[in-house]
């Protein structure tokens, strides 16, 4: 019976782009939201902010995950299309190109040649991608996947900023969000270290600093600027 291994790089793409769309949402929109607070602008000014923030981040957040992963998927089909050519042209070269990949990896020769053998009749491009090129299924780039995870994270993650912001208004607005995003920071990049097989603790520490320092420069931002106007 073959045993199938569920590796933690199966999910990596997903993983990454989850992680980094809600993580963005979290620090952007509640940014925002302090830094609108902070000028001293009204309840519905702040919550405007934060929505328009969400709205525009998670487009902004698919469409450069989009282009970014296309770009990488774009290169992938290249090298497939050159490899195709290669094996065509000349189908001995290539199967020595693949035997001297396993020497190098520390098979014998004539294993690695064998190898390379069975693997060219069961499906040479296949084999070349993954070992020549190091594409895989489980790696190899998707553009929609990412960009739909990028943006849909994003707005979960800008969303709860902002619903703290609609239940504690007033005076009370900016420390809610403040305490309440980096508490959710802290979790997040916990849940994704530990996903990734990292420290939890390194991993909330890592997200809780940058988030922390992006709050405290737009809410100076924000009263310098509030301040001058007034």
């Amino acid at each position: 019976m073959r045993h199938r291994e569920q590796h933690r790089t199966s999910r990596v793409g997903g993983l990454r782009a989850a992680v980094l769309g809600a993580n963005d949402g979290i620090v952007s929109t509640a940014s925002l939201i302090i830094g609108v607070a902070a000028a001293e602008a009204d309840q519905s000014g702040v919550l405007v902010a934060g929505l328009a923030g969400l709205v525009a981040g998670a487009m902004s957040m698919a469409a450069g995950e989009y282009v970014s992963v296309y770009s990488q998927a774009d290169t992938e089909h290249a090298d497939i299309e050159r490899e195709t050519k290669e094996l065509k042209a000349d189908p001995d070269g290539e199967l020595m190109e693949l035997a001297g990949i396993y020497v190098d990896r520390g098979l014998d020769p004539k294993l690695a040649h064998e190898v390379a053998v069975q693997l060219t009749a069961h499906d040479a491009l296949a084999a070349h991608a993954r070992d020549e090129l190091g594409i895989s299924e489980e790696l190899k780039a998707r553009p929609v996947q990412a960009a739909i995870f990028s943006a849909v994270s994003f707005a979960i993650g800008a969303a709860l900023p902002l619903v703290i912001a609609i239940l504690l208004p007033g005076s009370y607005l900016i420390w809610a969000v403040a305490a309440g995003s980096l508490v959710l920071l802290a979790a997040l990049g916990g849940v994704a270290a530990h996903a990734g097989g990292a420290s939890i603790y390194k991993g909330a520490v890592r997200v809780l600093f940058w988030g922390a320092m992006a709050m405290a420069a737009t809410a100076a931002v924000g009263k310098l600027f509030g301040t001058s106007v007034s």
